[in-house]
């Protein structure tokens, strides 16, 4: 979540940093919007579960499939998905308890996430491999997407994602941002953003491991941090950052100006470039043919 919560207001007027920076996400939206999403059913375990989703924009493919941050509805991505649909086809949805979708009782482990995702993403009919784009908590939900289902995943796009070892670290390394984070944890946090903070780190360990060769990864982070986020707390996330190299194969740590957790709305021509580079290094179109992009997914 991002310092970015700025509480008692949550329109567009910018503000002074808060708290809970890069932990997963923020409660802004953005203001910039999209269409309204299709309201969908899908069965669950729990019993059919309504779903609000997105399919935007056209082209040869993969699929560019966005999964938001902890408190974020797809409205999150509205700077970005203009960008992208006049050249990729765009699939985005609301979780259960954010934007038009109803909050789901159960676990919400990246784990269940994931397995939702997919199994939404089938109902769709859109096809994989998908390229997946994850913001904050989101990029930890794709993460285990990924590890899934590796042979369904053209590449993955991480927007200062949250490291599956993030709050232990906060726990040890900024007990100050620690008791704040609990704080809002009871008395902002919806209940699906509970169950979510909550569940961040369950099921991590039994992801299958990394498939070789893996799925192209990037990571994209700011340069900067506002002032109440110097220090401990930047250095243990930028070396969480760094850890990405490990646990996905991350090939490059792209930093963009500024100190905003919200890349998507502060650098959308810069996260659009990434996804053009990596369909364009990674899915080729046959030459002379102009149908579908042929992707290499991790096996």
């Amino acid at each position: 979540m991002s310092s970015d919560v700025k509480l008692g207001e949550w329109g567009c007027k910018p503000g002074p940093r808060k708290l809970l920076a890069l932990l997963f996400s923020s409660l802004l939206l953005g203001c910039a919007s999209l269409p309204r999403p299709e309201p969908v059913v899908l069965p669950t375990p729990q019993g059919p579960q309504q779903l609000a989703r997105l399919q935007l924009g056209q082209g040869p493919g993969p699929t560019v499939v966005m999964q938001s941050g902890l408190g974020d509805s797809h409205e999150v991505w509205a700077d970005l998905v203009p960008l992208l649909t006049p050249r990729h086809p765009v699939f985005l949805y609301d979780r259960p308890g954010y934007g038009a979708s109803p909050r789901l009782a159960g676990s919400r482990d990246p784990c269940t996430v994931a397995r939702e995702l997919h199994a939404l993403l089938r109902q769709s009919g859109a096809r994989p491999p998908y390229l997946l784009l994850g913001h904050s908590l989101g990029g930890l939900y794709q993460h285990a997407f990924a590890r899934l289902y590796p042979q369904e995943v053209a590449g993955l796009i991480l927007l200062e994602p949250t490291h599956p070892e993030h709050w232990a670290s906060m726990q040890r390394e900024t007990p100050g941002m620690v008791a704040t984070v609990r704080t809002l944890r009871s008395l902002v946090f919806s209940e699906a953003m509970r169950q979510e903070f909550d569940a961040q780190a369950d099921c991590l360990a039994e992801l299958p491991p990394l498939v070789s060769p893996p799925p192209p990864a990037l990571l994209m982070a700011r340069t900067d941090w506002p002032l109440i986020e110097q220090g401990a707390f930047a250095a243990m996330v930028t070396r969480l950052w760094e850890d990405w190299r490990r646990l996905a194969a991350v090939q490059r740590v792209e930093r963009l100006p500024g100190d905003e957790h919200y890349l998507q709305r502060r650098h959308p021509q810069a996260v659009a470039a990434a996804v053009d580079r990596l369909v364009a290094a990674h899915c080729p179109r046959p030459q002379g043919e102009p149908g579908q992009r042929r992707c290499a997914p991790g096996r």
